[in-house]
């Protein structure tokens, strides 16, 4: 997968660690550029970054960033609120009066 580097303007991987938002480790950190190749070559969740090669310069772009960390939001299922039950589920959740 990968991007218009027309439309959208190309960074080199190399770069990516220095954009202002894009938030620091723990320990203050920039995330290593070994970390963002392995997000454009193997993904994360099943998610991968859009890249570009241009000459011998792997790139991917801001929207592209934008469009993983979504995309790995959407992924994630701690982040996604659970079904209520319906109907007759929903009374089967409830606990049932103890008879002492």
């Amino acid at each position: 997968m990968s991007f218009d580097p027309a439309v959208e303007s190309p960074i080199p991987l190399s770069d990516v660690s220095k954009l202002e938002w894009l938030p620091r480790r723990q320990t203050g950190r920039e995330i290593h550029v070994a970390t963002i190749l392995r997000w454009v070559k193997f993904g994360l969740a099943g998610v991968r970054l859009e890249a570009v090669r241009i000459g011998a310069t792997l790139c991917t772009s801001e929207p592209a960033l934008r469009r993983f960390f979504a995309a790995l939001t959407a992924a994630d299922p701690m982040l996604t609120p659970p079904a209520k039950p319906k109907g007759r589920a929903r009374t089967r959740s409830r606990k049932a009066p103890t008879v002492a």
